[in-house]
């Protein structure tokens, strides 16, 4: 419940007189001095006591350099304060990650939140809107908290009783531009808190060459790229299924081809096996060397092809049957992943109607029933419209490259996943800015990430079937 202001009387007064102004004086109370002064005094050593519990280290420094100061002179306080900085700058030097860890991202922290977000915190809350003034009071969200790393600030921020989160991320724009960076993502963290993320730097600015062949055999998570935050991207495609949509140009193949890479010693080891489907004759065949002869580009070829997973998949969930729940790559049940480029060809554009049916009959199939017995499936399109895809919803996983339209994020990711940060059809056109960047919505968490996935040239193509057939092991 708000209070009513003397003010607000006002408007409850009514004159008979014509032209007469009305005059209201609300009464005025005078507080006493020592109420006052007891007032000020409990705020400033309940301030003093939360400082000292929150910040102990940053009260207990200058502290002790007062007293020795006091006790002992100036001089030994300024040659303990010159020991203690060289101490931490040799720190920093030969252990820069703890020292980081320990003291760097708290001092930028504490720096940041002086400098920037408590300093403009008003205004940008006044002008985006987040704020609100209700009789005459203004009501602010309340700042809790800045914690920095290498990547991004991120501010734990109380919301005004009866906000909700849509409020905050309808207004993403305004909290970057106010707070002078490119962009802010919008996470829940509890009821009536936010987590605000704010990127300083960009570690997917650049192209990432491909990455190294893994040594052990492993059927994922495989490592693909880097995460916006630097650390690295590691896809499962064991146990899920995977639909990657992105415009002509987006870097849909890098994800493809990493994948590939990363399956690599697997398909030597005999515990996974790669199926590609490849109607438009140009992502996959350069290295069909790699599929064993499990590779179809054209329609018929296609649907057979997706029938003959279909039944190895029922063959496998017979013998399951009352034994185990889950699948785990042996030599006789290998771990079958199932490439589809360009899906929308064989499901929505295929002329010959009998065909469109029995390849969207077997995807439907394979991504109900496959995820247990170890049948995955991932499918690339350039359209994600209901009507070209009409089973994406079956995919757990997905990855938003580059689309033309607003809309088309959440029909890849899930409804209200642009309004959590996920702005694919805000990524550069331009090769080299922004190929293989991508979004990413995972089964287990509802906010996208962003992502890009290296680049996978011709030669490092033409590498891995060398070195596969080099090994006897190609068809």
């Amino acid at each position: 419940m708000f209070k009513r202001l003397p003010g607000d009387e006002a408007r409850n007064l009514v004159s008979t007189t014509p032209d007469t102004a009305v005059v209201f004086r609300p009464a005025v109370l005078k507080t006493p001095a020592l109420v006052t002064l007891l007032v000020y005094g409990w705020r400033f050593l309940a301030a003093l006591v939360r400082t000292i519990w929150k910040h102990p280290v940053a009260v207990a420094v200058p502290a002790a350099l007062a007293a020795l100061w006091a006790w002992h002179g100036w001089p030994l306080a300024l040659s303990v304060l010159g020991f203690v900085v060289m101490a931490l700058l040799g720190w920093a030097f030969t252990d820069r990650s703890s020292f980081a860890r320990l003291i760097g991202w708290r001092l930028l922290a504490w720096w940041r939140l002086v400098s920037v977000y408590r300093r403009h915190w008003q205004p940008v809350m006044d002008v985006s809107g987040l704020a609100r003034r209700v009789h005459g009071r203004d009501y602010l969200p309340r700042l809790v908290r800045v914690q920095c790393d290498g990547w991004a600030d991120r501010i734990t921020v109380r919301m005004l009783k009866g906000q909700a989160v849509k409020d905050w991320a309808d207004r993403t724009d305004n909290l970057a531009h106010g707070f002078g960076t490119t962009s802010c993502r919008v996470a829940l963290v509890k009821g009536g808190r936010l987590l605000l993320t704010f990127p300083r730097s960009d570690p997917l600015a650049s192209p990432i060459p491909a990455l190294p062949i893994p040594n052990e055999p492993t059927v994922g998570p495989v490592e693909i790229g880097k995460q916006e935050d630097g650390q690295p991207l590691r896809l499962k495609v064991h146990g899920t299924h995977v639909l990657i949509a992105g415009a002509t140009g987006a870097g849909k193949g890098s994800f493809l081809w990493n994948t590939i890479r990363g399956l690599l010693p697997a398909m030597r080891a005999g515990l996974a096996e790669v199926w590609a489907l490849d109607p438009k004759l140009m992502e996959l065949s350069y290295g069909r060397e790699l599929f064993k002869g499990r590779y179809a580009a054209d329609p018929a070829a296609c649907a057979d092809l997706l029938d003959e997973a279909v039944t190895v998949m029922h063959k496998r969930a017979a013998r399951f049957a009352g034994l185990q729940r889950s699948h785990v790559p042996t030599i006789e049940d290998p771990f079958v992943l199932v490439l589809v480029d360009e899906v929308a060809f064989l499901t929505a554009y295929q002329p010959d109607k009998q065909l469109r049916h029995r390849i969207s009959a077997a995807l439907a199939t394979l991504a109900t029933q496959g995820r247990s017995v170890g049948v995955g499936v991932m499918a690339a399109l350039q359209d994600p419209r209901k009507e070209v895809m009409n089973i994406r919803n079956l995919f757990p996983d997905k990855i938003a490259l580059r689309l033309d339209e607003s809309e088309q994020v959440d029909m890849v990711l899930g409804d209200g996943a642009r309004d959590r940060g996920g702005l694919a059809d805000h990524i550069s056109p331009v090769p080299e800015l922004g190929a293989g960047v991508a979004y990413m919505r995972l089964e287990t968490s509802p906010d996208p990430i962003r992502v890009r996935a290296a680049y996978v040239s011709d030669t490092d193509i033409r590498h891995m079937v060398s070195l596969f057939t080099e090994r006897g092991e190609a068809a």
